[in-house]
């Protein structure tokens, strides 16, 4: 999904950095007030309040179960919405500015599992290739992120399997100028305006919507590059996609030329409810993976937990891995902060329709793999929820309270 937001953050990260001193191969990819319009209306999630698990050595040891390092390979630049790995790396972590990774100690409740876990960057550290490409290129990934869009189209070439999902919802919107459309609520009421709706070629969710009738054929546009140029320059009059853990922070707070709120609602209460950034393996490597998973998923589930229960050592993390690569892109305190408060607030991180956290619904899946048939997008016709997601190796007893 991150195709997307590689260059749709990368152009506002350019954009930002200067003033100041937010799916064909589809795929596609904040402390401020939140923004002043509210998305489509959604059931507020928990407030998570219970004490992260105190795990003995025992309870924790991966040693001998998995590989050292365990690698996993993301889909951008270090961010907040990686919030759950990063929380399982350890204080003797080191960062390769050359390679673009972050390696330390793996640990599971402040505990040494035994093993060093590895984070890889993704985007440009990898030629902007898509992690569930990547895993086939570099066979000692042992984990990526991949998205059920992505999952579906890579399913014969590059077929994975899903084993949890620290996001409940994918982060990604579309936003209007709520001054410029003040009676606009929703995606489909933006569908009833004469607005253009700037999108990367290639993101299948507009296919999808424009199927379903919720936007027209002819106000969408593929031209969109990831620049807030045409936003500023139109005052607002277009709409665009964009990530609701990243767009409306940087375009009140950071972005100088606009600086005011901006609306937006999310594809996935729109209706296209795929499963972001699901940690995936090859699946051709589930046999020998198995052991390594049984231990190491619960634990990310527990990490998802302590993540967005208290968020400030997994940002601080990655707001000093990207400060020390000191490339293009930008990641300030404030934008770390208030994606994981819009994570927590927005249920993009929470509990599924039970009271287990990580899991996924196959119902919800097979409903993106039959709207993306529908919609006439050249996937498997015979595919199934079941052939790369699997909750298997899921604590269901793990979950925000």
């Amino acid at each position: 999904m991150k195709a997307l937001k590689v260059l749709s953050i990368l152009a506002i990260a350019v954009l930002v950095l200067a003033a100041c001193a937010p799916a064909a191969t589809p795929a596609p990819a904040e402390p401020a007030e939140p923004p002043t319009a509210e998305p489509a209306p959604t059931e507020a999630p928990a407030e998570p309040t219970a004490a992260p698990v105190e795990p003995t050595e025992e309870m924790v040891s991966l040693a001998g179960v998995c590989p050292d390092p365990l690698i996993i390979q993301t889909d951008w630049f270090p961010e907040a919405e990686h919030g759950a790995i990063y929380e399982l790396v350890g204080e003797d972590y080191t960062i390769d500015t050359e390679k673009k990774v972050v390696r330390g100690s793996l640990v599971a409740g402040g505990v040494d599992t035994g093993i060093d876990i590895e984070i890889r960057t993704g985007g440009p550290a990898i030629g902007f290739q898509q992690p569930i490409q990547q895993m086939y290129i570099e066979q000692d990934i042992f984990l990526g992120y991949v998205s059920t869009n992505e999952a579906v189209f890579g399913s014969v070439d590059t077929p994975t399997l899903a084993v949890v999902s620290p996001l409940e919802k994918n982060p990604q919107i579309i936003m209007w100028d709520p001054a410029t459309y003040p009676d606009v609520k929703t995606i489909a009421d933006l569908g009833k305006t004469d607005a253009t709706v700037q999108y990367f070629a290639g993101g299948n969710f507009i296919d999808v919507f424009v199927a379903e009738g919720i936007l027209k054929a002819e106000q969408v546009d593929p031209s969109y590059d990831g620049s807030p140029a045409r936003w500023v320059a139109s005052n607002g009059a277009v709409a665009q996609q964009g990530f609701a853990s990243a767009e409306p922070y940087v375009y009140q707070n950071e972005l100088k030329e606009w600086g005011k709120p901006v609306a937006f609602q999310l594809l996935h209460d729109a209706g296209f409810e795929i499963y972001s950034q699901t940690l995936a393996i090859r699946k051709g490597d589930l046999e020998k993976s198995r052991a390594c998973l049984e231990v190491f998923v619960p634990m990310v589930q527990q990490a998802t937990v302590d993540f967005i229960t208290d968020p400030a050592r997994a940002n601080a993390i990655i707001v000093d891995a990207v400060a020390t690569y000191k490339d293009f892109w930008v990641y300030s305190p404030g934008l770390a902060e208030y994606s994981a408060n819009v994570q927590k607030e927005l249920g993009l991180v929470g509990n599924g329709p039970d009271s287990t956290i990580g899991n996924m619904d196959l119902a919800r899946v097979q409903s993106v793999i039959d709207k993306m048939i529908n919609a006439g997008l050249d996937v498997q016709q015979d595919l199934k929820a079941e052939d790369f997601t699997t909750n298997e190796f899921i604590d269901e007893s793990i979950g925000l309270p």
